[in-house]
């Protein structure tokens, strides 16, 4: 078959700079997830779970996009099916990939082909599952996650991306989600906590010491997290246009408060400026915008700064504390507050906040919100985020009762490996120092080529980490340096 090398080159519906700016939103939030998130987790744990939370969030990032393109993406943006989903489907073709991209039940086109608009839905899914991973480090089976990834994405993601973002009933009521506060960190606060439920609570020793081995770790990732939202809520027009520098300075605006809200609430509370506290006030900060992200003036968009600051902050420090519920559940980095209190406070924000020409700027049809004289948004507002509440604690629960009771894989990690972490899950230690692996009678020996063979080569085994193998833990002297086992 001849095709027209012109047409299929540089067709008459693509925006070249529409194009290059969604891709690289894409890659940003991308970047958001891998290494973004990995590098948080890792830091944020203790030392003996860092592989694995990273790894969590490493495995979710893949399985997503295989997923995504057998079966997910149209199940979230394709035809209707049924009210709240899309008829699934695979999206590898090469006339569909290359061909005009468009949201067939919404009934609007971009300026870009479809493939890319493909790869910048999926970042936004992968990045949900790996916040939801968050609810269950330091216990959750690793091959029961491998189950839970794949299920999730199918029976709940793609339903919430269907009814607000692809055409589906919410989106035809009127509910509005500029860049996924419901979508994303509704669903991944709601299944988080609930996941975090059945799985049940991390050993009383991770409990107990639980302080992070590398908090300028999880500053780097913080930092990746922070500007790779520059592509998270300014790729959501779908083109290089007003609204997307709009919806990314107002991101940046409401970040920046929320984080200094937050020192400030540390700082009357505990009397001291926490790093950590700046970490959590930035994330709430980036999640309550999302909603309202270019729906908002930038007053707006302080006024949301100033409430993620101050209310995820009080359900985290005061509610969590005195709260039954909250001592029932492990939320292990406390995904609840952040995401779901943080999307509560910008989707509801968004219902009173957004504006008349913000909304028109996004191609939207509402007339603002409560100060544009519109108070039944916030009312549409609240019935979008009980419907996502609801489907996610329900397939949450479904899917946990499925891989526990019909694939029957132990959602938790066995006593043994609970108590070890690491090495007795993968095999593997994160760090390569003596000090990490003295409780450890054999520690890993990562092994490399060499040409040399005997006790030699043992002894460079045993370099790498940290320590001579030949040296038994209880033998070994107190007053061994690092220097004379890397230079024997």
């Amino acid at each position: 078959m001849m095709y027209n090398a012109t047409l299929l080159e540089t067709p008459d519906w693509l925006d070249t700079g529409d194009n290059a700016w969604q891709l690289t939103a894409a890659s940003l939030v991308a970047l958001q997830s891998v290494p973004g998130l990995v590098v948080l987790y890792a830091g944020w744990v203790k030392h003996k779970w860092a592989i694995n939370s990273a790894f969590m969030a490493f495995y979710a990032f893949g399985m997503v996009l295989v997923c995504w393109m057998l079966w997910a993406y149209k199940a979230g943006f394709g035809e209707q099916m049924l009210p709240f989903v899309g008829r699934p489907g695979p999206a590898v073709e090469m006339n569909y990939m290359i061909s005009q991209s468009q949201l067939p039940t919404a009934g609007v086109f971009q300026n870009f082909p479809q493939s890319t608009m493909i790869y910048f839905q999926f970042v936004f899914a992968a990045i949900t599952l790996v916040l939801i991973a968050g609810s269950f480090l330091c216990r959750m089976n690793f091959f029961a996650w491998m189950i839970f990834v794949p299920l999730w994405l199918t029976f709940s993601y793609t339903v919430g991306a269907f009814s607000l973002w692809g055409g589906g009933f919410l989106f035809k009521y009127g509910v509005i989600d500029y860049s996924g506060g419901y979508v994303i960190h509704l669903s991944a606060g709601t299944a988080g906590f609930v996941g975090a439920w059945w799985i049940g609570p991390r050993i009383d020793e991770d409990l107990e010491d639980n302080q992070p081995n590398n908090i300028l770790m999880m500053l780097v990732g913080a930092g990746i997290l922070w500007i790779g939202w520059n592509g998270f809520n300014g790729g959501d027009p779908y083109a290089a246009s007003p609204d997307a520098g709009v919806a990314v300075l107002n991101t940046n605006l409401c970040t920046a408060v929320s984080s200094i809200v937050w020192v400030g609430m540390d700082l009357i509370y505990f009397r001291k400026p926490s790093v950590i506290g700046a970490i959590q006030g930035m994330i709430t900060g980036l999640v309550a915008i999302t909603p309202a992200a270019g729906f908002v003036a930038g007053w707006g968009a302080i006024a949301l700064g100033f409430g993620s600051g101050i209310i995820p902050w009080i359900t985290m420090n005061i509610a969590g504390r005195r709260m039954s519920l909250f001592q029932h559940v492990d939320d292990t980095l406390e995904v609840f507050h952040t995401h779901f209190v943080g999307a509560l406070v910008g989707g509801v924000g968004t219902g009173i906040f957004a504006t008349v020409e913000g909304c028109a700027a996004f191609g939207a049809t509402n007339p603002g919100g409560a100060i544009e004289g519109n108070p039944r948004q916030i009312g549409l507002q609240i019935v979008g985020a009980l419907f996502i509440i609801g489907w996610n604690i329900v397939w949450t629960s479904l899917i946990m009762c499925f891989i526990k009771y019909v694939c029957r894989v132990p959602l938790r990690m066995s006593q043994a490996q609970l108590e070890v972490g690491d090495y007795a899950v993968h095999g593997e230690e994160p760090y390569t120092f003596a000090h990490y692996n003295i409780k450890h009678p054999t520690p890993p020996l990562m092994r490399r080529r060499t040409t040399k063979t005997g006790d030699e080569e043992g002894q460079k085994e045993g370099v790498l980490m940290g320590k001579d193998p030949a040296i038994t833990v209880d033998k070994a002297p107190s007053s061994v340096s690092f220097v004379s086992l890397v230079f024997p």
